[in-house]
């Protein structure tokens, strides 16, 4: 069947790539000429200046890829991927030209624009696929006000043509295959056009339809995202407010559903945040820029303190004293939106105050091949795993296989401590082996203990994996018992387990926290391992804070 399926979607693209791919398609995109804006929404989304001043220098630094020239070629053919192609054509970077200030970076992006507009005037399945449309859309719509000013009439002529035959093509082909993120990308692009190009308002009304019949189905319950992933979690919450401003901007009414779920994302954004301001890395998802989240949170105008739970989208969140404990204790994404789900099933992260102390290794921007695969797996994850195996079958190009069938969570909260207990069935089909976690959070925040626990067969190798953020420091007791955990404020913290053999080994961090680029960062990790015995293997640890001496 999946052949078949592969076979049919196949086939499908290449008669869509033979009829938008005709020179005589591009005729009847056209339609009156647009001579203005009816609204000019605004954009209050802050850039990054270190990007725009590569790309004045003509670097292009998207998804771990740079391309160096003159003028970028839009759709490369050989040697960048997919990732690099669709961020490149979406022109988010136009806010980090926009954060430099100043004229010159407002004529690199006429520039940049009109090669746009040399390279694509008619149909390409890169550059014209319906999110990355919906994104350039929405992009070019919003930060009209940036780049054209002061430009003759000749390129605002071209610009507003282009987007109005964009708008025509993305209204005929969404949703179409899209789902999740992607598909309210492509949503978004089709409401600016609509309510923001005169001649497509009759757009408007199909799109809102798709949106309010998309909302509840990838806003769950408690406010978390369908795909499970922090940051694109905030990039819906961003789409979404964006879609209300423009909204407003029009003298349109908001739906309530839009409303209501902005109002549920808010207070499950705060619950993904670590307090250094970034998100936890979990599914794909990297730190993202603290000033962002705070932009995001901003404009969301929406009240609500962080959950403590989210039962539906699937995590823990356990907070006493200055400590901060994510655990991930849900079911991966259903397949067409687990492209970017990770194995890390029972994982965790912990942090003291602003400093990061157990994390899982993040994920690379490119998303796809090798690196997805080892960044995916279950051991670049704060968790354990059973024969070096993944908890989920990984898929280099994106997707799980193979998963967790059954995953149950209890929460238990008793004079300001917390106790969640959680098991998954990933290894019982392959070795017949359930793990089952505790993780014990004391009400001063000082005292983390853990249960890891695999009910089934002996000879099994295991290893508990202790995953630490690059500015910890990492020594091995003499003994070699414990761990002694050093955080760059000066506290400490101790490690011990009994069930397995200590060792510190090197690991790797590509949590893309704001300054750090697209590079990977060496780090440290702690890690037990040893063989399961019958029946029941138990691993227990404590994680506790070193009393400074006197």
């Amino acid at each position: 069947m999946t052949g078949q399926r592969d076979t049919l979607g196949w086939l499908k693209q290449g008669a869509r790539a033979f009829a938008f791919g005709n020179p005589l398609y591009g005729l009847t995109l056209g339609g009156r000429p647009v001579s203005g804006l009816a609204t000019v929404p605004n954009d209050p989304w802050p850039g990054d200046a270190d990007i725009g001043a590569a790309l004045m220098d003509g670097v292009f630094p998207f998804a771990g890829e740079v391309m160096q020239a003159d003028e970028p070629v839009w759709v490369p053919a050989l040697g960048f991927g997919s990732p690099w192609i669709a961020q490149m054509n979406a022109f988010d970077w136009l806010r980090d030209l926009r954060a430099l200030g100043g004229d010159a970076p407002r004529r690199q992006a006429r520039l940049l624009i009109t090669g746009w507009l040399d390279q694509n005037h008619g149909w390409n399945q890169a550059s014209w696929a319906p999110d990355v449309l919906g994104a350039r859309i929405a992009n070019w719509i919003g930060q009209h006000d940036f780049y054209c000013q002061s430009a003759d009439d000749a390129f605002r002529g071209r610009v507003f043509e282009s987007l109005a035959r964009q708008t025509r093509h993305l209204a005929r082909v969404t949703p179409g295959p899209l789902q999740g993120a992607a598909l309210l990308t492509a949503v978004k692009g089709l409401v600016y056009g609509g309510l923001c190009l005169p001649g497509c308002e009759k757009h408007v009304p199909y799109a809102l339809r798709l949106l309010e019949r998309e909302l509840p189905l990838q806003v769950l319950p408690d406010g978390g995202h369908v795909e499970r992933n922090p940051e694109r979690h905030m990039l819906v919450l961003r789409h979404l407010i964006d879609l209300r401003a423009v909204l407003r901007a029009a003298r349109q009414e908001v739906p309530e559903m839009l409303q209501h779920a902005i109002d549920r994302m808010t207070p499950a954004l705060r619950f993904f945040r670590h307090g250094d301001g970034g998100l936890a890395l979990f599914n794909g998802g990297r730190e993202a820029d603290p000033a962002m989240t705070d932009t995001v949170l901003a404009q969301s105008d929406a009240r609500g303190r962080p959950l403590k739970s989210a039962p539906h989208c699937g995590f823990e969140r356990m907070l006493a004293g200055r400590t901060t404990v994510l655990m991930d204790t849900g079911k991966a994404p259903p397949p067409g939106l687990d492209q970017d789900a990770h194995a890390g099933t029972l994982s965790f992260e912990m942090t003291i105050g602003r400093e990061r102390l157990i994390v899982n290794c993040g994920s690379h921007p490119s998303r796809f091949g090798p690196w997805r695969g080892a960044l995916a797996a279950t051991a670049a994850h704060s968790t354990l795993a059973v024969a070096e195996t993944n908890s989920a079958e990984v898929f280099e190009e994106g997707g799980l296989g193979r998963r967790p069938n059954r995953i149950t969570c209890e929460r238990i909260e008793s004079d300001g401590a917390t106790l969640v207990e959680a098991t998954h069935d990933g290894y019982v089909r392959a070795f017949g082996l359930l793990h089952r976690r505790r993780l014990y959070l004391a009400d001063n925040g000082d005292d983390l203990r853990g249960e890891d626990t695999l009910e089934g067969p002996a000879g099994h190798p295991f290893a508990l994996r202790f995953h630490l953020h690059p500015g910890v420091d990492a020594a091995l007791s003499p003994n070699g018992g414990s761990a002694l955990l050093r955080l760059p404020g000066g506290s400490s913290w101790r490690l011990r387990a009994t069930g397995g053999t200590f060792a510190v080994s090197e690991s790797i961090y590509f949590g893309g926290g704001f300054g750090d680029g697209d590079e990977p960062r060496r780090t440290r990790q702690v890690v037990v391992t040893g063989d399961t015995v019958s029946d029941r293997t138990v691993i227990k640890w404590a994680l506790r804070r070193e009393k400074k001496q006197p």
